[in-house]
């Protein structure tokens, strides 16, 4: 029992009868079916319970209250003559005998209707949160996030790591997203960064001989928003582990994510361990993409021999990729759609072609098919009843295309997809240098701190010409599900005889690795382990777990498309004073002036 209440406002049944209880909450709704008689909604954290008016002096109390105001009810508990099935409560009513506001609500509109505030505009969501946040949809998703962080950091436990936490303001970072700056008043001119991500400080942890490190940690990068990323600022499940390997490191995340995803999830099925491991190579050669969707049964097969000279000018001297959608039994306006739908998405045109029921090939550009349809179909393994959608272009271009045909029609047409899992796979093998589509020249393309696929003998072979540097793959990994990436992860370079070797490859030599790292770079040096580590995104994580399309609504404060927290006014003008404290002067365009 709490001070200003006997019971909340989801706990009374039945067997309550009788009772003379105290409830507090918000006013949800009064319904008047007469000068003396009406009905008060009454909503807490916990749920609803009804109120019946019964007298004209106590509707002369409530009638004058604005909704969404907070009252405390005493009264009797009573049977309800029409129960409500839909609501642990429903049984029961409480009669009052006395009604107190204890927060007077002093708008007689609201921004939206709190059970319906889903259906509102995002920014008077965004605006309004405190009040977004009454609607209980809303709210157990937040409640939900708090359960997942809770059975995370338990397993984590459960699994010998250490919570630790690492600093926030440090060092800006030569690599990545952009830094968020935080200028340093008793150092003129010198700025600290918040972390993007805790990388430099796990890693100096396993040097100085902790084990196994975890923490629910925040970062912060200075990007632009997008569905299944929030701007500013986002959580992660960072860990790392000394003497480990990259199948350490799987076996922990297989041994604590399934069971969390079973428990939590919209549904009730999720990979066991082991996940399926996929080279990357692969995965952008069958599924179009480093984040195949698992639950979809579509791949990707190479049409080019068959058709780049087939005399479709777009299929000539490009990489052509097929999907082949089995029983196929949709319209032509349904193939236009989802093509439409395709170019939309991957910024690339999609063609197409059906296998009749006589094996003739029609449709879509069968006319540029036929003359070779025989060699396509044994080649595709077609039959009657098969869509075929096609993409082309240079091979990355032609691969990332078919994979939103995948996606799209995978998810689109009944029988390809199943839906309701938790499909989790690992990407390994990533490449560990690119060729720089600004530079033209060979440059890092994930984490440089990765340790290369067979040490330094595999740098020295590369810079001896014995090898093509892009051949060279790194020990990361991807940990993907439902075609979301969860994290990035990595056997660290913890050598700094082959971190150097790395770093050269890319024109940056020893001196520019101990300027840029020198902390990592130093501790190194005095005998470091090797180690590995990821960290799964626990915004990403709660947003498949709640079936949500967007990450904001998992997040109890987010901000909007623009990194501005509306609600907060932030970010917003600081005085002269403060600035001349910083040490900084303004210089901005015109446009900014005039705001």
């Amino acid at each position: 029992m709490m001070q200003s209440r006997t019971h909340n406002c989801g706990e009374l049944r039945l067997s309550d009868a009788g009772k003379s209880v105290t409830l507090v909450g918000w006013l949800e709704n009064l319904r008047e079916v007469g000068s003396n008689l009406g009905f008060i909604v009454l909503r807490d954290f916990y749920g609803t319970t009804q109120i019946v008016i019964e007298t004209e002096d106590m509707m002369k109390v409530v009638k004058p209250i604005n909704k969404e105001s907070t009252i405390q009810v005493t009264g009797t508990v009573r049977e309800r003559s029409s129960k409500n099935n839909k609501i642990p409560t429903g049984e029961i009513e409480v009669v009052p005998e006395k009604i107190e506001i204890l927060g007077r609500c002093r708008h007689n509109e609201l921004p939206f209707e709190i059970n319906h505030s889903r259906e509102a505009d995002e920014t008077a969501r965004l605006k309004y949160r405190y009040l977004d946040l009454r609607n209980p949809e809303v709210k157990q998703n937040i409640i939900l996030r708090c359960n997942v962080v809770a059975a995370l950091r338990q397993s984590m436990t459960e699994h010998g790591f250490l919570e630790i936490t690492t600093p926030i303001l440090t060092a800006s970072s030569p690599e990545g997203a952009r830094d968020y700056l935080v200028p340093a008043r008793k150092h003129p001119g010198k700025f600290y960064a918040l972390p993007q991500a805790p990388q430099q400080f796990k890693q100096l942890l396993m040097t100085a001989g902790f084990d196994r490190y975890f923490q629910i940690a925040p970062c912060f990068r200075d990007e632009d928003a997008r569905g299944d990323r929030s701007p500013g600022e986002f959580y992660q499940l960072d860990m790392e582990m000394a003497f480990a390997s990259q199948e350490d490191v799987f076996e922990v995340l297989e041994d604590v994510l399934p069971p969390i995803f079973a428990k939590y999830g919209k549904y009730d099925r999720a990979s066991g361990a082991p996940f399926a491991r996929i080279p990357y190579l692969e995965a952008m050669d069958k599924y179009g993409s480093d984040k195949p969707d698992l639950r979809i049964d579509l791949t990707v097969q190479d049409a080019t021999e068959v058709l780049a000279d087939c005399g479709f000018e777009p299929f000539k001297d490009n990489t052509v990729k097929a999907v082949v959608v089995s029983d196929f039994k949709e319209s032509r306006k349904f193939i236009d759609k989802t093509t439409a739908d395709v170019e939309v998405q991957a910024g690339n045109k999609a063609y197409w072609f059906r296998v009749d029921e006589n094996n003739e090939v029609v449709g879509g550009i069968a006319k540029f098919v036929a003359p070779n349809k025989d060699a396509v179909i044994e080649k595709l393994g077609l039959k009657s009843g098969d869509l075929v959608v096609l993409s082309a272009g240079k091979l990355l271009a032609a691969q990332k295309t078919a994979g939103v045909i995948v996606k799209t029609f995978g998810a689109a047409v009944p029988g390809h997809m199943d839906k309701e899992q938790y499909a989790f796979c690992w990407i390994v093998d990533f490449p560990m240098y690119e060729i720089g589509e600004e530079s033209g020249e060979l440059e890092f393309c994930h984490n440089p701190f990765s340790m290369p696929s067979g040490g330094l003998e595999t740098l020295l072979k590369a810079e001896r010409g014995e090898i093509d540097p892009l051949s060279i793959t790194a020990d990361q990994y991807d940990l993907v599900c439902n075609g979301v990436e969860l994290s990035s992860g990595a056997v660290r370079n913890h050598d700094p005889e082959i971190m150097v070797k790395a770093f050269e490859m890319v024109r940056l030599g020893e001196e520019d690795v101990k300027a840029k790292f020198p902390a990592m770079y130093n501790a190194f040096t005095y005998g470091a382990p090797p180690h590995a580590g990821i960290a799964p995104g626990v915004d990403r994580m709660v947003m498949l777990l709640a079936g949500e399309d967007s990450i904001r609504e998992i997040i109890p404060f987010p901000m909007n498309k623009n990194a501005q927290d509306i609600m907060m006014d932030a970010p917003s003008t600081v005085t002269e004073h403060q600035l001349e404290e910083l040490h900084i002067k303004l210089d901005l365009p015109e446009e900014n002036k005039a705001e």
